[in-house]
């Protein structure tokens, strides 16, 4: 069985981006010659070879895939927060860069700040020893008033 936590260590972002892009275009067009012709549509092309309907462990992997594409974007997005306040930017710059509030990204900052000072908790060797995550939190500081 295809997870999550297996692909993870396997792929990069952009290497796990291109994949699920491939599968899920290879699905796409197989789904749109499937309806087409359920619905008996005269129009329906001849059978694009890239259109080959998904294997169930092709679709499972797909499934995973976006998973471990969330969760890399969402890391990148975090060390992105970080670069942005070590730039001068503030909480509600920041909060608009996310489409969002000032506190909202905060406090999102803090909760992969905690998860990272865990991580290491329990490993010893990833996420942020106690000084990273001090000077993590030095860094992202108080959203301003």
């Amino acid at each position: 069985m295809t997870t999550p936590d297996e692909l993870e260590h396997q792929f990069t972002l952009l290497t796990a981006a291109t994949r699920y892009d491939a599968l899920r275009t290879r699905d796409a067009l197989a789904s749109a010659e499937e309806d087409a012709a359920d619905r008996g549509d005269p129009r329906l092309v001849p059978a694009d070879p890239d259109a080959e309907p998904l294997r169930r462990d092709e679709a499972l992997e797909l499934l995973a895939l976006g998973e471990v594409v969330a969760r890399k974007a969402g890391y990148g997005r975090q060390l992105s927060v970080r670069s942005a306040r070590r730039a001068g930017a503030s909480w509600s710059q920041i909060g608009a860069a996310l489409g969002t509030s000032k506190q909202a990204a905060w406090e999102a900052h803090g909760r992969w700040i905690d998860d990272q000072a865990e991580q290491h908790r329990l490993d010893g060797y990833s996420g942020m020893s106690e000084s990273d995550v001090a000077v993590a939190r030095a860094v992202a500081g108080e959203p301003e008033a």
